[in-house]
């Protein structure tokens, strides 16, 4: 029991965000310079092959795509969420992942994404198919 409460209590003081139900997380809007289209360059350590290709949609209303290509396009939606002035694009399968925009760069889940003018053919393809909520950019 003890162990617990001290897992619980370091989780806390580290600054980790958990989210428990995705009906109940508040979508934010973002920065003009947070919206957009990013997408991976060149191969990327948190990625299952040298090929594969990770692209981010934010729209300005803070809805998001994580949408992640190699054999097959994984493409997960989301919302952004803002904490202690801190950007989160949290997932509708509850994983959440800090923005954090360095320059022309944004790190996103271990990756450095870069602006794009669209996204992938494969993910545009996903986006006409499944329309996020709001307005893309």
């Amino acid at each position: 029991m003890k162990r617990i409460a001290i897992a619980g209590a370091l989780l806390a003081l580290t600054g980790c965000v958990q989210v428990d139900n995705y009906q109940e997380v508040i979508k934010h809007p973002v920065p003009a310079h947070l919206a957009g289209y990013w997408q991976s360059k060149g191969p990327q350590s948190k990625m299952v092959s040298p090929e594969a290709i990770a692209t981010l949609v934010v729209t300005q209303e803070g809805d998001t795509l994580d949408c992640r290509q190699w054999q097959r396009v994984i493409a997960v939606p989301g919302k952004i969420m803002l904490r202690s002035d801190a950007y989160y694009n949290v997932t509708s399968k509850l994983d959440v992942y800090p923005l954090a925009r360095n320059g022309a760069t944004l790190k996103y889940d271990g990756m450095e994404l870069q602006k794009v003018d669209r996204p992938t053919v494969e993910c545009a393809d996903y986006l006409r198919k499944n329309p996020l909520d709001s307005q893309l950019p």
